[in-house]
């Protein structure tokens, strides 16, 4: 049976490929899509979820979710003093539809929990893939769905280094107390860090298979990896993109895609240099059981057949769509 995940998005590029991923993938089925201010403020990233569902054919319901964090001052991709690498409106490149649906009118975290009570226990995987004050936010105000959730596989993190900070990665940053609270709380927590997506990036050859693909959606893709290749390099000097949230929605495909390593992982929220930095464990030097899988290494050839078969997929089936009509 597919899998059933909600996917807690900030569109962003690697976003849009996570959404493409889900929707395309026969092994997931997206049951919501959630939205959270992240790389970009929220109406911009609600407004580009909305266009990527409508680009995709994604017919789920979609809401807007948490404008700020629960604690912190608010901190978008494009207010980083690196630098932005999503551009003003989160998801600078190519033209995209206008949205075709209209958003659920229940706030996200409302939403998840409808969701997660209504199904069985353990039905439901939450895929959170921005900073985690949506998943906060529900566990706040159903904690009952703490232990009706499958797993919760989120990109965020770093074992190593950040790229927000040098101790912490954007997602965590932009929220470390949500995070903290969702890394505690008594459920399976799958962290795809920076050091597992920077395994998984579109170099030139992954580019000319999208593009031989041939399709108005993967002439999409290709452009997207074109502008976010284009500022990722500028910005963190690295040549090709990683595709960050995607590795989250692979994980559910086939775990076997990621090999993970059992870790504590706590969230720091009070150091000055280190605030929002993922601490993980994998020796068991603090005594503390281990309460997160962290993921290591990527099966890069298998990830991305995963997505170039999603393209082909939804291409596949807008041709026929569009032979239909005409």
């Amino acid at each position: 049976m597919p899998r059933k995940i909600i996917l807690d998005v900030d569109p962003g590029h690697d976003d849009a490929i996570a959404i493409l991923l889900a929707h395309g993938n026969p092994e997931i089925d997206l049951v919501a899509v959630t939205t959270v201010a992240g790389n970009q403020i929220l109406p911009k990233v609600t407004y580009n979820a909305m266009r990527v569902a409508t680009l995709v054919g994604a017919d789920v319901p979609i809401a807007r979710g948490a404008e700020f964090p629960l604690v912190r001052k608010q901190t978008t991709d494009g207010e980083l003093t690196v630098g932005s690498v999503h551009g003003t409106s989160g998801l600078d490149g190519p033209a995209l539809p206008e949205p075709t649906m209209e958003l659920d009118p229940r706030p996200a975290a409302q939403l998840i929990v409808d969701t997660v009570m209504a199904a069985e226990p353990q039905e439901i995987t939450l895929v959170p893939v921005g900073p985690l004050t949506n998943i906060a936010l529900a566990m706040r105000l159903e904690p009952k769905i703490i232990g009706r959730v499958r797993e919760v596989v989120l990109m965020g993190g770093a074992y190593t280094q950040g790229n927000a900070t040098p101790a912490a990665e954007f997602n965590i940053y932009a929220d470390p107390e949500a995070a903290s609270a969702v890394f505690s709380a008594d459920w399976q927590v799958t962290m795809v860090g920076l050091d597992l997506t920077h395994q998984a990036v579109a170099t030139p050859e992954i580019k000319e298979r999208i593009r031989a693909i041939g399709s108005p959606l993967a002439q999409t893709v290709v452009a997207w990896l074109d502008y976010f290749g284009g500022t990722y390099d500028s910005v963190y000097k690295l040549p090709h993109p990683p595709i960050h949230d995607a590795c989250a929605v692979a994980r559910v495909i086939n775990p076997d895609i990621l090999h993970v390593e059992d870790a504590f992982v706590a969230v720091e929220t009070r150091g000055q240099w280190t605030y929002g930095d993922t601490v993980t464990d994998f020796l068991g030097a603090f005594g503390e059981p281990f309460n997160t899988l962290v993921a290591t290494k990527l099966d890069f050839d298998a990830f991305w057949n995963l997505i170039i078969d999603a393209i082909t997929t939804i291409s596949a089936q807008q041709s026929q769509l569009s032979s239909v009509q005409s």
